[in-house]
């Protein structure tokens, strides 16, 4: 999908080993806005918070004025927070999504994360992961209890702290801002994708020509990913 701004791929399986797909993502380029939900795993309802966030943010109406599009998008993610934790308590079935939204307003970007799906910004050939997981483990590593090797196979790397639908009386999205340069890569992906490669084999992929979420999620298939996978990559001219 293009406009004059942007263009973006985007590329979402179920993975070889797992019976349904609970990520869901949207692209709305005429907004400049891009998502990447991810029911989380071991909730029975996954699937549905990931497609109700997701859906929440796809309804955005066309044509919202560039200063209303963040507040517009905190509203729908706040409304699908709500209403997952009707359901919840409505039907005893967990129903709980990770989030990462990615929004392009001219020069500028903001950022907006819950859980532990994630963007990346590629510049000049350096990748910056933009969002800070919300898990257990990454606290552990922010205190210094546990170092980044350690993480990778941690028991409890599964935990998440944040999530769109979770029981946390006052749920916000972390924010990150900054500017937009010719040239600029954006990563969105679930952890699923993350757990196929490291940094630097996202790096040189996220750098190449085409259409980089289908190659992303290619060479995941290839390498038999255990989780759903989801990339979203966006690129400015």
């Amino acid at each position: 999908m293009t406009n004059l701004r942007e263009y973006s791929y985007h590329a979402t399986h179920k993975g070889p080993f797992r019976t349904e797909n609970q990520d869901a993502l949207v692209c709305r380029p005429d907004l400049g806005v891009y998502a990447v939900a991810d029911g989380a795993g071991g909730h029975r309802g996954g699937r549905y918070a990931a497609t109700t966030v997701i859906e929440a943010i796809a309804a955005l109406p066309p044509g919202l004025p560039p200063e209303d599009r963040l507040g517009a998008l905190r509203r729908a993610v706040d409304d699908a927070d709500r209403h997952l934790k009707v359901h919840a308590q409505a039907s005893g079935d967990d129903a709980v999504s990770t989030l990462v939204v990615l929004l392009l307003a001219g020069d500028y970007f903001v950022a907006l994360w819950a859980g532990d799906s994630r963007v990346y910004l590629l510049r000049d050939g350096e990748m910056t992961q933009l969002t800070h997981d919300h898990t257990l483990v990454q606290q552990m590593i922010d205190t210094g209890s546990l170092s980044e090797t350690e993480s990778r196979n941690h028991p409890n790397a599964n935990i998440i702290t944040r999530a769109v639908g979770s029981a946390e009386v006052d749920f916000r999205l972390d924010k990150r801002t900054g500017v937009v340069l010719p040239q600029d890569r954006f990563l969105l992906c679930s952890d699923g994708l993350l757990k196929t490669m490291d940094d630097d084999e996202i790096c040189y992929l996220l750098g190449q020509d085409g259409d980089v979420a289908e190659l992303m999620l290619m060479t995941a298939l290839r390498r038999r990913a255990r989780d759903n996978v989801s990339a979203v990559v966006v690129v400015r001219p």
